[in-house]
């Protein structure tokens, strides 16, 4: 296998930093050189992750989590500076042959150019555009908080959270045969987009001002779910959830809060009802496919996914890489609304 190699100079390259609560910083360091088994990746575009950046953005990572919650490739140490994000993708402009010019997706921090192992990249499929494919790393979550669940086809699912990736598991649960799938979030206007995904929609009856309240419960037929994921990382959210559970259903817990500490409404009829809580992360590829499945595998079939172009409808907030300073700190503020922003980088 030959390597094609620059001649250049050593290139100086600008990265996202998050340097002090709600402050972001675009900083410059060296390039080094590619070395076998390693590409030069030219980022076209990088996903912004709005939960878990927000988080990482306040400060907000447990000292508890700070080994566990580094990215493949960070730079720095929670809670500041960090350099952090793990949705990139861009072309290969130096390495192996076989990867040169291609499209790769990568678990890479917002950076202008980056070097990754070869092992890291994933080769986009043709019909997945680079912007489509930041959202490859929330493919993933969902695709794995299915498998954890254990849905099939027939289920009754209900979603509690119409944000990227509760949106993300409610179109893998449309695509089960039979499937009857409802999203129910704070925001009228995530009606449409869940219909485009094959699911129905149900407003909060509790919603004001885009939180999630207690209220009566949404129509009977659908709180009997076979199963619940919950994906609004409120507590309210968290007790809609379970509410709408039927007998012996599962309730598949997706939002991470951080420090933030909950109540968990194990009260009522839970016991009764012999409800299962139970946890979904994907740093762990899920208990039912890890014999058989790699990160790889699972990272390409997540890209795979995303050939349908309904997908490029939740991809919203475009930023240029310029303005990240300016911009991320808005899009990241709390209570701040949106789906899955983006960063452009030059060329894209």
């Amino acid at each position: 296998m030959t390597i094609r190699r620059s001649t250049g100079k050593m290139q100086i390259c600008r990265a996202v930093w998050y340097t002090s609560p709600g402050v972001v910083e675009l900083r410059s360091a060296p390039l080094p050189a590619v070395r076998p088994g390693e590409a030069r990746v030219r980022t076209l575009w990088s996903g912004v992750s709005r939960g878990t950046e927000r988080l990482v953005s306040g400060g907000l990572v447990p000292k508890s989590e700070w080994e566990r919650m580094r990215a493949p490739m960070q730079d720095g140490a929670f809670p500041f500076p960090v350099k952090y994000g793990y949705c990139a993708t861009g072309i290969v402009d130096e390495g192996p042959d076989d990867l040169v010019g291609r499209a790769v997706f990568c678990l890479a921090p917002h950076q202008e150019q980056f070097i990754a192992p070869v092992t890291m990249l994933a080769p986009i499929p043709d019909n997945v555009p680079l912007r489509r494919a930041t959202l490859a790393a929330n493919m993933e979550t969902a695709l794995n908080a299915h498998w954890d669940a254990g849905t099939g086809p027939g289920d009754r699912v209900v979603v509690v959270g119409a944000g990227i990736v509760g949106l993300l598991v409610a179109a893998i649960a449309a695509r089960l045969p039979a499937s009857d799938v409802t999203v129910i979030d704070t925001e009228a206007a995530r009606a449409p987009l869940a219909a485009m995904l094959g699911a129905s929609f149900e407003l909060s009856p509790g919603a004001s001002g885009g939180r999630l309240h207690a209220g009566p419960s949404p129509g009977a037929g659908k709180c009997d779910a076979d199963v619940v994921f919950h994906t609004s990382a409120s507590e309210s959210g968290l007790a809609a959830a379970i509410g709408c559970a039927g007998m012996e259903a599962t309730v598949v817990e997706l939002s991470w809060y951080g420090e933030k500490q909950i109540a968990v409404p194990l009260g009522g009829a839970f016991h009764s009802r012999r409800l299962k809580l139970i946890s979904s992360q994907v740093g762990q590829v899920a208990a039912s496919r890890r014999v058989r499945w790699s990160y790889r595998r699972r990272l390409e079939a997540a890209l795979a996914l995303l050939g349908d172009p309904v997908f490029d409808h939740l991809v919203t907030d475009e930023i240029s890489f310029e303005d990240a300073a300016k911009r991320l700190p808005e899009i990241l503020a709390p209570g701040a609304h949106g789906l899955a922003p983006v960063i452009r980088y030059p060329g894209a």
